[in-house]
This record gives structure tokens, C-alpha cells and sequence, in this order.
């Protein structure tokens, strides 16, 4: 009962939706950001601004009843700075208004607050988030990018990790992560708990789940396309700041007025030194089911660090570059000894990824601009599980995963006219991937090895149309060339939003993608078990090129502070490969080709008033699979598959002072029913046929924003989270696992959700 009534509680707000005309308007020593959001919820309207102009200016203004020009009038006369109105609701502030090139970007924008402030839909569908403006969130006090995302309709993490989401009923490896034009394929900190990515150095986000861009390929799913600042700043500016995990600090330093800058930042874990409460409740949930848990007379030493840097270069207002370097790094080392045997076992896991990239925007006119780039990933995963006798090495069994991703691409891009504009690329990628799994005794291979390099040329081109008052529609398409596969896949994309009636819009999308790289699931053979997946490549036989295809169709509607975002879809993907092993079937280690099928709805509500936001979302998903050899060809449910999530939330923001209270619930993950059988586990009722119990929790987040002094810029943050507030304990995963060897009998294995977790934060900002 206390559970239904904190849900009936958070969905009150959604009632109180104002009838009233009249606008009453005060701001007490307010942030301007913080008063241009509350004048866009009153009146309508859209600011667009650089943070430049108005990161130290604060507004009071006392409680009166003012039409929109009266309210700009008085910010005006008390910040200096101008405003000019477009189309009766784009307001564009600067400290000169001469030139106005920021509609466009305005208009783009259906949605400004989508969860909270800093979160925006735009009319392609895609999703832009900017950390730096992120209200907040229940369960975060700090702007993370991808436990953000999380909180968008028709995102689910089951496993509660990073990077381990599914979009739509698609599985993890089918996200794409791309940092300042760099491919990611690192799967985050402490096995995924932490995200890779410093939140406090990210810019801008843009999320796209459908209708993707013709210029993004590669993967089925999503696309969440990260970038650091670009901007040129002429003053010096740091931060500094720490958690109950880890430390980080930040500086931009101008090189060169107006034309250069750099900027660095550094994140590493202090767990190795001191080790916190939060600490310990997020290692206990990665290595609950693993041996280092439950093991005694052993050592276990976790350590994390990630670095960026970024060079801006802009010597002219025709050219803009940058070059960009992103490092992360993972280290575990575990020892355990046997004294009655003296025996010693050595678990050593390792995961890096470094990144290269290289931008150059070149404007050829007002209307022709060209953007060049480059990148350069290598990602490494190495396990060793060293068994030493007597002070000397017996064996040691070694699991390796190597990526090297290499690109170049151009696109031109053509504004014709106000309402429409032409896109034009190429891309060229080079994808070097291997894996191995390997015994040093005596040299032979305990499962599998192989090392694969695909080509790839992509020819694309869209048409875009943006009318708000009419309708607006975007048709692309993609024409990739696999050289070693000697294949060729052509990927359509079109976006439609039309209005309806003044504030209701239908949106329509449909899209192709093809995926060559992809992930092999070899749980049942992890000792340690816990980066238990592999990439691969496809290479045209029992790897081949997955597609999918899907349309998408729903509405959405916003006016006084209400918006409402309701969207159906259908998603097939066929030549997905799963090997046997990972649905338990030891006699047979081939790999099977098959489709799924995915059919879904989502739905997000939102209304805001005074300084309360409040939300709640629902997403259906079913998603089956079928597989050539395995379930007597019997379709049977997805192991992505989460049937029903519920997510709602509400915040409040008092002067300084932000609170946030969200709640999650979700039907649990399909298994694998085992029995017992005189030789072990046996597995006789098919594929997923179990469900797990329901999942819930129930989130809390605070922060405060304070000045250290009024004579300079020094500025700080405090922050307080709690996860799980009522520790409730969710079984998230039963899965089973042998040790090194198919001789060895299979367990079976459950991992529970994290339990009551507090975390602390501190920051500094000049």
C-alpha cells in the first residue's frame, strides 16, 4: 500500500494542468537560464542564447501580472542584454542583434523540456541533451549521459549497467557510441556500473531511436552521438569535483583570442586507497555472483581512469577545427590462495579504449558548408586466469578481444532556401576485429579464434523540407559497399511530421540499417564471468550481415506546459546469429542464424507547473525470436524482452535548492527454466519460457548551487542520491555457467539489483 500511495502521490501533478490566463511572473535573485525557463513555460515561447552571455547574470523581479515585451523589458534594462522575436514565439538573445543565424536551430526544436530541462525533442524525433543545462534527474546528481537516456520512453537497462540498454527491444551491442566522431565500444566502469564518459566534459548529446540521419550506419538500433565543447573561450576555466567513487577535474585554457583553445579533463576511481559505502554496494552487485565475492585468503585490486583532451582551432569564421583524444581504461587484478595445496590463481582482466579524432567545418558560402572528419579507435579486452603450483605457472587460460576502427567521411551540405536543404557524403570505414580463446598448456584452443577485416564505402544523400506550418520531411538514402564481402546493402530513411490541429502532430518515420559488427554471448564458459561478451564481424557465412527494418507512427502534443509523446512501431531484424552454447545446448557449439521480431508503444506525459515538473512513461514491448536448429525451430521470447516498464517521476527547484523523486517498475527478463536431472542440470521446457519477478525501486536526488564569494567567479555544488530507497532486492539475471572447460558441470547463477546506495557529490567550479 505505501508503495501505491508514493505512485498516486508523483501522479497528482499530471491533474493540476492551469486554466488560468492571467500571467503572474517573480523571480527572486534567479539565474537567467533558470528565468528564461520559467518564461518559456508561461508564455510559450523558445530562447536561444550562448551560455557566455549568460552564465553570471541573475534576475529579481518582484510579482506582477506582465504581458511577454513587458517582462523582456525589464530583463532587458537589468542584464543589457537585447532580444528580437521571430515568427511571434522564437526570442534570440545577444549583446547585438545585427545578425540573427539562430533560427533555424529554434525551429528545429517540438519539444524544449522533454523530461527535464536540458532535454529537448526535436521534429526529426531525435533527442538533443546538454549536460551543462541538465536539471535534475531522480538517482543522478551529476549529468550522466547515458543514465539520462535511460530515462527515456522505450529505453530499458535490465542488468542496471551504463552501457548495457535496450532500445525498442534491441540488444545492447546494436547502440552505437560516438565521441567527437570516435567509434566507443568500451562497456563502462566497474563491469558497466559507471559510465565510460566523464559527464561533466560532455556538450551536447543527440539520441536518435528511429528515422535515423542517412549519414549514421552501422548499427540497428540507436544512435548516441556525443560531443565535447567547441566553443572558443578567452578566460581560463576549471572545475574540480568528487563522488562516493571516484575524483575529476577539468580546465579550458585559450591559446589564441577568439581562434584557439584546449581543453583537458581527468576521472579516476580512488577505491584502491579508500574504500566508500557506495563503493562497496556497487561491487557487491558485479561480483555477488562471481568467485571474488565468496572467496577467502585472496586480494582483489579495481582501479578506473579515463582522460580527454581537445584542441579548438578557429582562424577564421569560414573554418573551424579540432583534434580530440579520449582514453578508457580498466584494471582488475584478483589473487586467491590455497594454502593446504600451496596453489595460487590469478585472475587479471583488462579493458581499454583510446580514440582519435579529427574534425575541419568549412563554410564555402552562406548557404555551402562542408564538415571533414577522422577518427581512430582501439579497443582491448584481456583475461588471464593464471593457476601457479609451487611457485611456479601450470597453466594459464586467456580470453582476448581486439578492435581496431578506423575512418574518414565528408558531407556537403546545401541550404537552398529557408524551408529546404540537400545533404551529400561519403564514408569510408576500416574494421579490423579478433577474438581468441586460448589454453598456454599446451597451445590448443579451448573454444574459438578468429580475426576478421572489413572495408567499407558509403554513398549518401537527403532531402530535407521543414515548413512548421505546413509539414516537414526528410527522405535519405545509403549505399554501402562491404569489400571483403563483396556485398552491397542500399538503407531508405524518411521522417514525416505533419500537424493535425494547432498543437497535435503526427510523426511517421521508416528506416534500413545493416550491422556487421556484433557481440558473441559465451557466458557458460567465464570463470570469472563477467565480461563474458566478444566482438566479432560478420564475414558472410555463419556471420552475415544483419538488417533491420523499421517504421514508426504516433503523435504528439504540447500547449500549456503539457506534452504528450505517443509512438507505435514494428522492427524485424533478420541473419542475427546466436551461438548454442549461450542457450545451453553443450553438445552442439555452432552458430545459428535466425530473425526477431519486435512489436512496441510508447508513451510519455509531462506537465510542469510553478516549479514542480512531473512525469510518467510507459513502454510495451514484445519482441520473439526464431532460430534456425535450436527450440525445434519454435519461436520463443527475446532475451531482450521486457514486456512492460513503467517509469514516472517528480521535481522541485527552490531558489537554489533541486529535488527530484522518481520510480521505477518493469516486468522481469525472460530464462531459461532448468530442472535437475541425474547428470546435472537439464533444460527440457524450451527457450526463455520463465519470467523473472518484477522489478522496482524507487529513486531520490538533491543538489545545491551556491557562490563562495560575490567579488569572483568562484561557484560550487553539492549533491546527495539514493538509489533503491526501500533496498528492495530485484533478481535481474538467472543464468548458468561452467567453469573453463565443457567437462565441467553448469550452475546456475542469479544476479540481484543493487541495494540501498547513497552518493555524495562535491564540485568546483571558477
Amino acid at each position: 500500500m505505501r508503495l501505491i500511495y508514493i505512485f498516486v502521490l508523483m501522479l497528482l501533478p499530471l491533474s493540476a494542468f492551469s486554466q488560468e490566463e492571467a500571467f503572474y511572473i517573480a523571480f527572486k535573485d534567479e539565474p537567467l537560464s533558470d528565468v528564461f525557463s520559467k518564461i518559456e513555460d508561461t508564455y510559450d515561447v523558445l530562447f536561444s542564447y550562448k551560455d557566455d552571455y549568460i552564465n553570471t547574470k541573475r534576475v529579481t523581479l518582484v510579482r506582477d501580472k506582465r504581458t511577454l515585451l513587458e517582462v523582456l523589458q525589464a530583463i532587458k534594462l537589468l542584464t543589457q542584454l537585447d532580444y528580437k522575436i521571430l515568427n511571434d514565439r522564437y526570442i534570440i538573445i545577444n549583446e547585438s542583434l545585427e545578425k540573427v543565424t539562430d533560427l533555424y536551430k529554434l525551429e528545429a526544436v517540438i519539444v524544449r523540456s522533454y523530461l527535464t530541462k536540458g532535454i529537448e525533442k526535436n521534429r526529426d524525433g531525435s533527442y538533443k541533451l546538454y549536460p551543462s543545462k541538465l536539471a535534475i534527474l531522480p538517482g543522478l546528481t551529476e549529468p550522466d549521459v547515458l543514465e539520462s537516456i535511460q530515462l527515456l520512453p522505450g529505453v530499458i537497462s535490465p542488468n542496471e549497467t551504463a552501457t548495457g540498454f535496450f532500445v525498442r527491444g534491441g540488444a545492447s551491442d546494436q547502440n552505437r557510441l560516438i565521441w567527437d566522431g570516435i567509434n566507443l565500444y568500451h562497456k563502462g566502469h566497474l563491469f558497466g556500473m559507471i559510465s565510460p564518459l566523464n559527464p561533466n566534459v560532455t556538450s551536447e548529446i543527440k539520441f536518435i531511436n528511429k528515422g535515423a540521419h542517412v549519414r549514421y550506419g552501422e548499427r540497428l538500433s540507436s544512435v548516441i552521438d556525443m560531443s565535447s565543447n567547441s566553443e572558443i573561450s578567452n578566460q581560463i576555466k576549471a572545475e574540480i569535483g568528487v563522488n562516493g567513487v571516484n575524483a575529476d577535474a577539468l580546465i579550458d585554457i585559450p591559446i589564441i583570442k577568439n581562434k584557439m583553445n584546449i581543453q583537458a579533463s581527468l576521472r579516476r576511481s580512488y577505491v584502491d586507497v579508500l574504500e566508500t559505502f557506495a563503493f562497496n554496494q556497487l561491487s557487491d552487485k558485479v561480483f555477488e555472483s562471481t568467485k571474488i565475492n565468496n572467496s577467502e585468503n585472496a586480494s582483489n585490486a579495481f582501479s578506473f581512469l579515463d582522460y580527454n583532451v581537445k584542441l579548438n582551432f578557429k582562424p577564421n569564421k569560414n573554418n573551424s577545427l579540432y583534434a580530440s583524444i579520449i582514453s578508457i581504461d580498466n584494471q582488475l587484478d584478483h589473487v586467491q590462495n590455497d594454502i593446504e595445496t600451496n596453489s595460487e590463481f590469478n585472475d587479471k582482466l583488462q579493458t581499454s579504449n583510446i580514440g582519435y579524432g579529427f574534425g575541419w567545418v568549412l563554410n564555402w558560402t552562406d548557404k555551402i558548408s562542408q564538415n571533414t572528419t577522422a577518427f581512430f579507435s582501439d579497443y582491448k579486452l584481456n583475461y588471464n586466469f593464471i593457476t601457479t603450483e609451487n611457485n611456479e605457472q601450470v597453466s594459464d587460460f586467456e580470453k582476448r578481444n581486439t578492435i581496431f576502427d578506423s575512418g574518414i567521411a565528408t558531407e556537403v551540405n546545401i541550404n537552398t532556401s529557408n524551408t529546404s536543404n540537400y545533404t551529400f557524403g561519403y564514408q569510408y570505414t576500416l574494421k579490423d576485429v579478433a577474438y581468441a580463446f586460448l589454453n598456454t598448456t599446451d597451445l590448443s584452443f579451448v573454444l574459438d579464434t578468429e580475426d576478421n577485416t572489413v572495408q567499407t564505402h558509403s554513398l549518401y544523400g537527403n532531402y530535407n523540407y521543414n515548413n512548421a506550418k505546413l509539414f516537414d520531411v526528410s527522405f535519405g538514402l545509403r549505399s554501402t559497399y562491404f569489400k571483403e564481402l563483396d556485398a552491397v546493402r542500399v538503407e531508405p530513411r524518411l521522417v514525416v511530421l505533419a500537424p493535425v490541429f494547432k498543437h497535435l502532430k503526427l510523426q511517421v518515420t521508416g528506416e534500413i540499417k545493416n550491422q556487421i559488427i556484433s557481440e558473441i554471448d559465451e557466458t557458460i564458459l567465464s570463470s570469472l564471468s563477467l565480461e563474458n561478451r566478444v566482438w566479432r564481424l560478420a564475414n558472410g557465412n555463419e556471420f552475415p550481415i544483419i538488417n533491420s527494418q523499421q517504421v514508426s507512427a504516433g503523435f504528439i502534443y504540447n500547449k500549456n506546459n503539457l506534452s504528450i509523446d505517443f509512438d507505435t512501431y514494428y522492427k524485424r531484424l533478420r541473419n542475427i546469429t546466436a551461438l548454442s552454447l549461450g542457450f545451453l545446448n553443450p553438445n552442439n557449439s555452432t552458430f545459428n542464424i535466425g530473425e526477431q521480431n519486435i512489436l512496441g508503444a510508447d508513451i510519455f506525459i509531462k506537465k510542469r507547473f510553478n516549479s514542480f515538473n512531473s512525469w510518467i512513461s510507459y513502454s510495451f514491448n514484445r519482441a520473439k525470436s526464431n532460430f534456425e536448429n535450436l527450440n525445434n525451430d519454435i519461436n520463443f521470447t527475446s532475451k531482450s524482452n521486457i514486456t512492460h516498464a513503467v517509469s514516472t517521476a517528480l521535481s522541485y527547484k527552490l531558489d537554489d535548492f533541486q529535488f527530484a523523486l522518481g520510480w521505477k517498475w518493469q516486468t522481469g527478463k525472460p530464462y531459461t527454466i532448468a530442472e535437475q536431472g541425474s547428470d546435472g542440470l537439464e533444460f527440457n521446457n524450451g527457450i526463455n519460457t520463465g519470467q523473472l519477478p518484477v522489478y522496482h525501486r524507487l529513486d531520490f536526488s538533491s543538489t545545491y548551487n551556491f557562490k563562495l564569494s560575490n567579488t569572483n567567479s568562484l561557484r560550487g555544488k553539492v549533491g546527495l542520491s539514493i538509489r533503491n530507497i526501500y533496498n528492495r532486492k530485484n533478481l535481474i539475471s538467472r543464468e548458468y555457467r561452467g567453469n573453463n572447460s565443457l567437462d565441467d558441470p553448469i550452475e546456475q547463477i542469479e544476479t540481484f539489483s543493487i541495494g540501498i546506495t547513497p552518493n555524495l557529490m562535491f564540485r568546483l567550479y571558477w
